[in-house]
C-alpha cells in the first residue's frame, strides 16, 4: 500500500507565503528533449520525453554501464585483455563502419582502453570487441544490456546491439530513459564516471604508411563550453539525426540533458549548450534538509520497532525559478508500507515529494535513519494481538 504523509515543517512554512513558482520559458527545435536537476529531482524541461527513437551512439552509454556494473562488482578487471577477432575487425573498419577506435585484427586491448575507445572516441569497433569479450557474442551482451535496463527502470527502451548501429528499429530508447541511464552512471559509479567520461581526447592506433599515433577528440559538444561539464555521449545517424546526452555540475547542482533529432552538428552544439546554460541560469536550488537530518517517520511491519525514522541521505534542495526568494511549497513523504522488517540503516525506503506551483513534482530519496530488526516470536504475537483488538 502506498502511504503519503503531509509535512508541515519550518521549510514549508518559510516558502508558503510566496508568489507561485512559474517555470521560465524555453523552446528548442529538437524533436525530443529532457532536462532534470539531480539535486532535487526536478524536471526542468520536457518535450516528448517518452517518444521512442533510435539512440545512435548514445546506446553506447548502456554498453559502458554494463561494464561499469561488472567492474564495480569485481567481475571485470580493467586490466583484462580482449582480443580483436578478425571477423569483428572486418565488419567494423573503414569509412562505411562509422566512428572507430582504429583497432587491428588480432590485437590485444585492455578493458580500460576499450572503454576509453567507446566513451571518448565513440568507437563502433571498440563496443563490439568489449561486448564479445564480456559475453562471448554481441547478441548475448545485448541480452545483458536489456537485463540492466530493466533493473535501472528504463521502461521504454530495448537494445539489440552494443553500439547503436541502425537495425531496422530493433533498438530504441526515449529521452527520459537516456536521462535515467545517465543518472545511473553518475550516481552508481562515480569513480568510473569521473575516470572515463571527462577525457577530452584519446590516442590509439597508427596511421597507414607513416605509422604515426592517431589522436581523436571527444565529440562532447559542451566540454570546455559549459563550466562543470563532464559527460556523456553524442549520437548521429541519418535516421536519428544529431543527439546528445550530457551532464554538468555547478555549485552542487548536477543537471542531465537529452536532446535528439537535431538537423546538424552545429545545431547539436548550439542547442545542448543553450539548454544546459538555461538550466543553470534560469533556475536555482533552495536548501531543504541537511544530510542526516530527520524528515519524518514510516510505519514498520513485524519489526522490533513500530516506526523507522526517515532521514536525508544527502543535502536535499528544491529547485525554483531564479530570482525568487521563496515559492509556494508542499511536501509529503511517500512509501510502500508498512515497511517490512528487517530494515538496514541507510536503506532507501521512502521518497520526499515536493510540489512547487506549476513546476511539477520533485522527488528525492529518504533513507532509514536507524536499523530495525525483525520482531521475535513473542513480539510478533503481541503485534498480532494489538492489531486484533484495534490497538495498532
Amino acid at each position: 500500500m502506498t502511504r503519503s504523509i503531509l509535512l508541515a515543517t519550518a521549510a514549508s512554512l518559510l516558502f508558503a507565503s510566496a508568489a507561485p513558482a512559474a517555470a521560465p520559458p524555453f523552446d528548442t527545435p529538437a524533436r525530443t528533449a529532457f532536462l532534470i536537476d539531480l539535486s532535487s529531482g526536478a524536471v526542468l524541461y520536457s518535450k516528448d520525453p517518452d517518444m521512442r527513437m533510435p539512440p545512435a551512439s548514445m546506446a553506447k552509454m548502456m554498453t559502458s554501464e554494463v561494464a561499469f556494473e561488472l567492474i564495480d562488482k569485481g567481475q571485470l578487471p580493467l586490466s583484462k585483455m580482449c582480443t580483436v577477432r578478425p571477423e569483428t575487425w572486418q565488419k567494423w573498419h573503414g569509412p562505411a563502419a562509422g566512428s572507430t577506435m582504429f583497432l587491428s585484427p588480432g590485437e590485444q586491448v585492455s578493458v580500460e582502453n576499450l572503454i576509453h575507445g567507446i566513451v571518448t572516441l565513440s568507437g563502433n569497433d571498440a563496443s563490439v570487441v568489449l561486448a564479445e569479450c564480456i559475453a562471448g557474442t554481441e547478441q548475448a551482451f545485448a541480452n545483458q544490456m536489456n537485463d540492466f535496463a530493466r533493473q535501472l527502470g528504463l521502461k521504454n527502451s530495448r537494445f539489440c546491439n552494443s553500439n547503436g548501429w541502425p537495425d531496422e528499429g530493433c533498438t530504441y530508447v526515449t529521452a527520459r530513459d537516456l536521462a535515467t541511464l545517465a543518472r545511473a552512471s553518475v550516481e552508481r559509479h562515480p569513480q568510473l564516471y569521473k575516470k572515463f567520461y571527462s577525457q577530452t581526447s584519446f590516442t590509439w592506433g597508427k596511421t597507414l604508411g607513416s605509422g604515426q599515433d592517431i589522436t581523436q577528440q571527444n565529440r562532447n559538444p559542451i566540454l570546455g563550453k559549459v563550466p562543470g561539464a563532464d559527460g556523456l555521449k553524442t549520437g548521429h545517424t541519418e535516421e536519428a539525426g544529431y543527439g546528445f546526452t550530457g551532464s554538468a555540475e555547478q555549485n552542487g547542482r548536477r543537471l542531465i540533458e537529452v536532446l535528439a533529432g537535431l538537423p546538424s552538428w552545429n545545431a547539436r552544439v548550439q542547442e545542448s549548450t543553450r539548454l544546459m546554460e538555461w538550466g543553470f541560469n534560469a533556475w536555482q536550488a533552495k536548501p531543504l534538509f541537511k544530510s542526516g537530518q530527520s524528515v519524518g517517520k514510516a510505519q514498520v511491519q513485524l519489526g522490533s520497532e513500530s516506526e523507522v525514522p526517515l532521514v536525508a541521505p544527502r543535502d536535499l534542495a528544491v529547485t525554483i525559478p531564479a530570482g525568487l526568494s521563496s515559492a509556494p511549497l508542499k511536501m509529503k513523504i511517500r512509501y510502500q508500507g508498512p515497511i517490512a522488517a528487517p530494515i538496514a540503516k541507510g536503506q532507501h525506503v521512502a521518497d520526499l515529494v515536493i510540489l512547487t506551483g506549476d513546476t511539477g513534482e520533485q522527488i528525492v530519496p529518504l533513507v532509514a535513519g536507524e536499523e530495525v530488526g525483525r520482531a521475535g516470536l513473542f513480539g510478533r504475537i503481541w503485534l498480532g494481538l494489538k492489531q486484533l483488538i484495534g490497538m495498532a
